[in-house]
């Protein structure tokens, strides 16, 4: 994918401080506020990781990108960016966050982050599996791979510095729960959603160490959304009157409560030199689908997609499915995904709540 031009990078750079943080504003003059952004996980942070994967699972096809440079269908599943490029906007390193699969890299690119996300990965080993995805155990795989790439173009001690002083960011397990538990008859017939909760929570800890023991002084780890209200599952699980389903919500609940447990554990852990910060979307996301209208959003309950009510990833295609006239007005892009004015919410939240944690 070619750069946008140094003037649309300009523009973008004046968009994103004017609609950046409410309680957080960049300095320019400062400086890059991490070295990188380097990123784990599944679709809300896959950049195009996908794309060249014998899967469903891709968002390389109109009407994903609508509103990207160009209109190009990147991978990204939004019609414009993802949370991990406004990330790296506000943090100063810059304008997106690549894949690191099937992307010609620069070394710039490589020096300042990457993503290594997978649309519909999760902490369960058999989540990956199902879809024939990439694991996060073979997402490590690769930061290591690049890790070598890093210490070819800068050298060892480089290389430390940058992995030392950058932002790496998780963002996994809403697939585990929306797709592999109640969706596939692989694990509800083995674990009840508590037992299935010990099981994502051992893997994300799990996780964490190995991320730990690369190097990671900061990470940032991205809590799950209120998975029961997001369209394709109030499809799926909410009746003919579409409305949340409230099992999906308790065993978002659970896992989060447990993951911060889990986290606080780790950081009182003598000799665990990692700072995870838990980052809270629940919240955010709730308010947006329960109280759209306060953000300006007149659609909360269906994508832009098609019906908005299943249409995601290969359903959600041009060739078969119309889109709306007006994206602004949705919180969601396709059935699973936001639109990136709703991610803009979300990254805003972020900021406005962990930045002097992160940085």
């Amino acid at each position: 994918m070619a750069p946008p031009p140094p003037l649309l990078l300009l523009l973008l750079a004046v968009a994103a401080s004017s609609s950046a943080c409410h309680g957080y504003q960049y300095d320019p003059s400062r400086g890059p506020l991490v070295t990188a952004v380097i990123v784990f996980g599944d679709s809300i942070v896959d950049p195009g990781n996908n794309n060249g994967l014998l899967t469903l699972i891709k968002a390389n096809h109109p009407p994903y990108g609508k509103d990207f440079f160009n209109h190009e269908a990147t991978g990204r599943y939004s019609n414009g960016l993802i949370p991990t490029d406004l990330i790296a906007q506000g943090l100063g390193v810059k304008q997106l966050l690549p894949g690191y699969l099937g992307v010609d890299l620069s070394p710039e690119d490589l020096l300042t982050g990457v993503s290594f996300a997978s649309g519909a990965t999760g902490f369960d080993p058999l989540t990956p599996v199902v879809v024939s995805v990439i694991s996060l155990e073979q997402q490590l795989a690769y930061f290591d791979e690049y890790r070598e790439k890093l210490v070819a173009i800068a050298g060892e001690e480089e290389t430390e510095k940058i992995i030392g002083g950058a932002l790496f960011v998780v963002c996994a397990g809403t697939d585990d729960v929306a797709n592999t538990y109640f969706t596939t008859p692989f694990r509800s017939v083995e674990y009840d959603i508590p037992s299935y909760v010990e099981l994502l929570v051992a893997g994300a800890e799990s996780f964490l160490r190995n991320v730990s023991a690369r190097g990671a002084a900061k990470i940032g780890f991205v809590g799950m959304p209120p998975v029961g209200c997001v369209p394709s599952q109030r499809t799926l699980g909410g009746g003919l009157r579409r409305e949340c389903e409230p099992r999906r919500n308790e065993a978002a609940q659970l896992y989060n409560a447990r993951i911060q447990e889990m986290i606080a554990g780790l950081n009182a852990e003598p000799g665990f030199p990692t700072l995870v910060v838990y980052l809270d979307i629940y919240r955010i996301l709730d308010d947006l689908m329960e109280r759209g209208e306060k953000y300006g959003f007149t659609e909360t309950t269906r994508g832009c997609c098609g019906t908005g009510t299943i249409e995601v990833t290969g359903l959600c295609d041009s060739r078969f499915v119309s889109v709306c006239d007006d994206v602004s007005n949705h919180v969601f892009f396709d059935s699973y995904h936001p639109t990136e004015r709703a991610y803009r919410i979300i990254v805003n939240d972020i900021f406005d709540n962990y930045i002097q944690v992160l940085t």
